[in-house]
């Protein structure tokens, strides 16, 4: 049977670039030390201390309350708000404190060439007892399509973030290529212990779709972009 080369190799090409967000985060954490090392390995670092917070508000009796009040979704708002004063409205600091503070792991598993070592690469996170609340208290249910049992979507709020900061920012420098940079030498030395996940994917795309708007409508909300998911996959479904 003859084989469609192009589409073959552009499902591909989407899958290579596509990589989970364990391994994208590893990346870009990469990329922030090598940049920012100076103000990063301190403790006192300004994006750990809003990573902290963010992840207190989260972690919150208060929080909690209004996400059973309100439901998943707009409790997602509650949380972009919160970052935004946070981060005194800066908008590039928030979607990049967002997608630390919303991953619900606080490090990347990889294994070394040759020798295949098991190396955990550390994450910027809360203390534990605030990260375990955290993410008992993070928004899961998010989509129509969300698993119904108690992981639900836990990561895809990390994923939309991660990838809103990539596109807000693609103005001033093109991190989609220096993470393709990245990609392309790790993934030469090092097996990253990782599956794909085509929803996550999908999820990326509104993310960035989210940080492309936001550029010139500062109004805009998250709960917005993600409901325009369901209503897709609701639409697709009929």
């Amino acid at each position: 049977m003859l084989r469609n080369d192009s589409a073959f190799g552009s499902k591909n090409t989407i899958i290579k670039l596509n990589l989970n967000m364990r391994y994208k985060i590893l990346l870009l954490s990469v990329w922030i030390i090598f940049v920012f090392s100076s103000d990063l390995l301190s403790q006192q670092s300004k994006l750990s201390k809003s990573v902290n917070q963010i992840s207190e508000y989260i972690a919150s009796e208060k929080f909690l309350n209004l996400k059973n009040e309100v439901g998943d979704l707009a409790s997602v708002d509650s949380i972009f708000s919160y970052a935004l004063k946070v981060n005194k409205y800066d908008y590039s600091e928030t979607l990049l404190s967002l997608m630390f503070a919303t991953v619900p792991y606080r490090d990347v598993p990889i294994q070394t060439p040759i020798l295949r070592i098991n190396l955990y690469y550390p994450l910027i996170s809360a203390d534990p007892e605030t990260f375990n609340q955290k993410n008992k208290n993070l928004p899961r249910y998010l989509f129509i399509d969300s698993p119904q049992n108690d992981y639900g979507d836990l990561d895809k709020l990390a994923h939309f973030f991660g990838s809103a900061f990539l596109s807000y920012n693609s103005n001033i420098f093109d991190l989609g290529e220096l993470i393709g940079y990245f990609v392309e030498v790790f993934e030469e030395s090092f097996k990253v212990q990782s599956e794909i996940d085509f929803r996550d994917i999908d999820v990326n795309y509104y993310g960035r779709l989210f940080g492309k708007l936001l550029k010139n409508d500062k109004t805009i909300l998250p709960s917005q972009i993600i409901l325009l998911r369901s209503i897709k996959f609701f639409s697709i479904i009929l």
